[in-house]
């Protein structure tokens, strides 16, 4: 028996569900009590289900192995009603015979019926110090409250990991607030514009394209309205997507109404990547997607929020062009629409993101691959594929966020403590460098700009190569040697010594 795969993965495999393969399965261990290692669940014998029974491996998978949403509910479409009938009357009041018997229900979309009332306490679906959870929907028949990120038709689950609960009692976005509070007027405009210049240039660097004016103005136009408080409908994306594409080929009247597919550089179907759900599933599932776009009231912090819509919303793929653009969109709406950055602002997570592009990637297909794997392709020319879905549909709509949720709590932690706030200090050291030199020198706007810029990138020395250019345009070098003293000594005072000055004291270096 030892070595011998239990729980979840043993349903996997025993009922032929389409279920993600688990990133710790359970296995019969020489161990003396369940242990967590790295790659595996380690159980005792003594721990392991007795017998083959579907029902009891499940039973022991919720207890052992953490709620699994969508091996459980995929498991429970393969499970007759008059078995877990039977479960349940050997056990009226325990907690994970109701939980088994309230996700029965929802997998089949039927009621057990002739069963005698369900006793015991209330008990939360999902524990609460194990995953991050929303709000209340409380279920009398089974004393079961639904406490899923979502409603029961659409749950991505997020596992409170170390790295997820340190990352949420950072509090980043009140910090965010506090730091844009302290920010000098005039500085936070400036950091305003340049936050949807880079936020722009990240979001196309990372589709490895440089856009053109007309197309930085139309993204910019777009990150304008994520502060905007408007519903999110199918309407609304398409005009964003609208905004978001350039070509009028690929501009959309609705959501797609045929199939799409990601490729690589690999000919046929080998260089398919990713194929979201077929037509037939979109609009159901993006109606859920909305409704929790929608769902700002709900409590769960902002940037969970808007990790899920926006990774949800990517992997659904509502558009044949555009969706990748419109999901790190989708992720700003849902931070902004709360409140929680004011005066306009939006953090750069996708300068962030940009710089963890195989990182960014790497959480993609956390989804991706096993979605991937569910797909029967074949090529029948360089343009069209034959594409057969051949897992279960629920696999769009219960999926494990936790990577995804990591990621986005992670880059706008990045992007406020390394983008923005770095930017915020360049513009604050930039006005008060121009200010001294432009009282101490007779020079013209734009070679004082240049000036400035070169001693605040090269670590407040002139760069050779700026100081040979100046002189060129006929400045003398001892002009230029006497602004380095300035630069040198405004730094010194206003920035090392921050105390000194009252207006640099708000912002730090």
């Amino acid at each position: 028996m030892r070595g011998k795969l239990i729980g979840y993965e043993y349903l996997k495999d025993l009922l032929g569900t389409s279920a993600f393969p688990m990133d710790r399965p359970a296995k019969v261990s020489s161990v003396t009590k369940v242990t967590q290692m790295a790659d595996v669940i380690a159980v005792p014998a003594t721990v392991a289900p007795m017998s083959d029974a579907p029902l009891e491996h499940l039973h022991f998978a919720i207890k052992h192995e953490g709620l699994q949403l969508q091996a459980a509910i995929l498991a429970l479409k393969k499970m007759s009603d008059q078995d877990v009938a039977q479960a349940f009357e050997n056990s009226p009041s325990s907690a994970y015979m109701r939980q088994i018997c309230y996700l029965w229900e929802l997998a089949n979309g039927k009621r057990l019926e002739g069963l005698p009332a369900a006793t015991g306490a209330y008990s939360p679906l999902f524990d609460p110090d194990k995953f991050v959870t929303g709000p209340t929907q409380r279920n009398s028949r089974w004393r079961v409250d639904f406490n899923g990120l979502g409603s029961p038709s659409y749950c991505p689950t997020v596992r409170r990991t170390p790295e997820i609960q340190t990352l949420l009692d950072k509090n980043i976005l009140g910090s965010a607030g506090d730091f844009i509070a302290s920010l000098d007027k005039t500085v936070l405009d400036r950091a305003v514009r340049w936050a949807y210049l880079s936020e722009t240039q990240g979001s196309y660097a990372i589709e490895n394209e440089l856009p053109t004016s007309s197309k930085a103005e139309a993204f910019s136009t777009l990150l304008a309205r994520a502060h905007a408080p408007e519903r999110i409908t199918e309407d609304y994306l398409v005009a964003l997507q609208n905004i978001a594409v350039s070509n009028p080929l690929d501009k959309a009247v609705q959501f797609r109404a045929q199939q799409n597919w990601l490729r690589n550089a690999l000919p046929g179907a080998l260089g398919v990547t990713y194929l979201p759900p077929a037509p037939s599933l979109l609009m159901p599932l993006m109606d859920q997607i909305m409704a929790l776009a929608n769902g700002t009231s709900s409590g769960v912090n902002p940037l969970v929020l808007g990790s899920l819509v926006s990774f949800g919303f990517v992997f659904a793929h509502p558009f044949m062009d555009g969706n990748g653009r419109l999901s790190r969109f989708l992720f700003h709406k849902l931070v902004c629409s709360q409140g929680a950055l004011p005066s306009g602002l939006v953090l750069p997570v996708s300068v962030a993101m940009k710089r963890h592009e195989q990182k960014y990637l790497q959480v993609l297909q956390t989804f991706s691959k096993p979605a991937r794997a569910l797909w029967q392709v074949t090529a029948i020319d360089d343009m069209r594929m034959d594409a057969v879905f051949k897992g279960d549909p629920e696999i769009y709509r219960y999926w494990d966020a936790t990577d995804c949720v990591a990621f986005g709590l992670q880059m706008a932690s990045e992007a406020l403590d390394q983008d923005l706030r770095e930017e915020s200090t360049f513009l604050h050291r930039f006005d008060l460098v121009y200010k001294a030199l432009n009282d101490a020198l007779d020079m013209n706007n734009n070679d004082l700009v240049l000036l400035v810029r070169s001693c605040l990138q090269n670590e407040g020395k002139l760069s050779t190569n700026r100081q040979k250019q100046l002189i060129a345009k006929g400045h003398p070098a001892a002009l230029l040697e006497h602004a380095q003293q300035v630069v040198t000594a405004t730094l010194n005072v206003k920035v090392l010594a921050p105390h000194t000055d009252s207006h640099q004291g708000n912002l730090g270096t």
